[in-house]
């Protein structure tokens, strides 16, 4: 059967990896430096990574394949999760920074190995943060609470760590730099993955900013969800307002 499926142009492909954390089927894998589809029945043909290519090397064509098979992806990542608890998206080459780390257990282990520390503990629970890098899959996003923080926040509000972030997944973004479209589609993708039992948002009180809370409310609404929002403006001199 004919169908939409991703296609990739290796000779513009330069590996860099950017596009393997947002395929939520895990159907992308960097193989001898290059972007490759892992398998054509893990690819739905949404091309939810397009734009998130560099290089321009990724386009959604019409060709010969199999159907989409989701009880396959299902299969397909959970053995990811199996193969390594802590990484969701392997990137052989490129970016190691797009890898999907869960800190809970490794934190446990180190304060356990080091003792009672004098210094403030971090309440952070994953990497990566930025939400072009994060996985819709990645195991930090199940039966969590979601915050979404705008870039600035974590350096105006001292307190972030201890009053927003505390037993969170974290995702953060600038709605005036960053692309609004992808995020909306990659926060859709984490709600509809996930149990997401609530979204705490937190931006800055410029008008800008406000931008993250039509992301939020916009993905929501596409992914079917009912969640309650919790909304926090942080004012420039880092006070709650």
């Amino acid at each position: 059967m004919n169908r939409d499926i991703v296609f990739i142009d290796e000779e513009k492909c330069n590996g860099c990896g950017l596009c393997i954390p947002n395929c939520a089927e895990g159907a992308l894998k960097i193989i001898d430096g290059k972007a490759k589809l892992v398998d054509d029945s893990f690819c739905d043909g949404l091309g939810a990574c397009l734009g998130h290519c560099p290089q321009d090397a990724i386009q959604v064509i019409e060709r010969e394949a199999p159907e989409f098979d989701e009880a396959a992806v299902e299969k397909h990542l959970k053995g990811m999760e199996l193969a390594d608890v802590t990484v969701v998206n392997e990137v052989a080459c490129g970016c190691p920074g797009s890898m999907a780390v869960d800190f809970r257990t490794e934190r446990k282990t180190h304060e356990a190995q080091a003792g009672v520390s004098d210094r403030q503990e971090s309440g952070l629970r994953q990497w990566p943060v930025q939400m072009t890098l994060v996985s819709p899959g990645a195991p930090y996003f199940k039966d969590s609470e979601l915050l979404v923080a705008a870039d600035c926040v974590p350096f105006a509000y001292a307190n972030f760590h201890s009053d927003f972030l505390a037993g969170k997944s974290l995702v953060i973004g600038c709605p005036k730099l960053d692309d609004a479209a992808s995020y909306v589609e990659k926060l859709a993708a984490i709600l509809k993955n996930n149990i997401i039992k609530s979204i705490t948002l937190v931006n800055m009180e410029v008008p800008c900013c406000f931008g993250l809370q039509s992301i939020v409310e916009e993905a929501v609404k596409k992914s079917g969800r009912v969640l309650p929002i919790r909304q926090t403006v942080i004012t420039i001199r880092g006070e709650k307002q």
